[in-house]
């Protein structure tokens, strides 16, 4: 692509990129997901993106792992009675199209007014599983966001919080803040979280992360505490799900990767690892 024209041009267009992964996956005969919206939702630029930014395509295995860690999360907390799911920076997620879900379910998605547009535009004649509304917010807007925290509070007696994607673009700061907003509701019972080491956030900052930074969404959190961060701001994790570990089990890593599974994956420090976490209110 030309200079003028950058491989991402803003936070929103990172949702067009990891689109293109679950549409890829998609296409395999042994998919672990399907996702037949994928491919719509990425358009041309989703595949510009994973094809022009450095190594924008060679963790296809770690997109793929997270989506389908979340869905197992999910279906798990629907199963035990989830009412209300909230998602968070919702980007091109079609889960409320394409998993089978309960149609009483009440599925929530947030996120800025560009890519909730576009997505509406896209999907506008396509019919979801459950009950679903879409809500333009910029999460970075503390007083309207803990407003709506406590509006949604009591339409639901079990509420699941879904960030995939998003918390690595806040600093330690903001995460904290958003976890004790989240904590306040007595009905927010769940968050499906994903997560870095502060090694895999070195890594990803001088790789893909360089360009993503010009764009204004860079890569900034990733605590040596792990899913233990989030304890003092009310939140425990009940599940801790690598990535890569996944990705082996279901044999789609490349063969170089195998040899990060000798180090210490369950120690904080600077070895690479990302994962999947279910957090509840203890």
């Amino acid at each position: 692509m030309k200079e003028s024209s950058p491989a991402v041009r803003n936070i929103s267009d990172t949702a067009r990129w990891v689109a293109c992964f679950r549409a890829l996956e998609t296409q395999r005969p042994d998919a672990l997901f399907r996702d037949p919206y994928a491919e719509r939702l990425a358009g041309e630029r989703g595949f510009e993106i994973a094809n022009s930014l450095p190594g924008g395509s060679k963790n296809e295995w770690a997109w793929v792992a997270r989506t389908y860690l979340f869905d197992q999360f999910l279906l798990r907390e629907v199963r035990e009675g989830a009412e209300l799911v909230l998602n968070l920076a919702a980007g091109l997620d079609a889960r409320p199209y394409r998993m089978e879900l309960p149609a009483t379910l009440q599925w929530i998605e947030v996120d800025l007014p560009e890519i909730i547009s576009y997505k509406a535009r896209i999907l506008r004649d396509d019919q979801p599983k459950c009950r679903l509304e879409r809500i333009s917010m910029d999460l970075s807007d503390l007083p309207v966001r803990r407003s709506y925290f406590r509006e949604l509070n009591p339409l639901a007696r079990k509420i699941v919080v879904l960030s995939e994607g998003l918390l690595i673009y806040f600093t330690p700061e903001e995460v904290a803040a958003l976890a004790r907003d989240l904590s306040m509701g007595s009905h927010f019972s769940s968050w499906i979280i994903d997560l870095a080491s502060p090694g895999q956030l070195k890594l990803m900052q001088r790789t893909t992360g360089k360009r993503l930074s010009e764009a204004g969404a860079a890569f900034k959190f990733g605590p040596s505490e792990r899913a233990d961060f989030f304890v003092p701001h009310g939140w425990q994790p009940k599940e801790v799900k690598g990535l890569l570990e996944t990705a082996v089990h279901f044999k789609r890593t490349p063969s170089e990767m195998l040899a990060w599974l000798s180090g210490p994956m369950g120690t904080p420090g600077d070895h690479p690892w990302t994962g999947v976490c279910l957090l509840k209110k203890p």
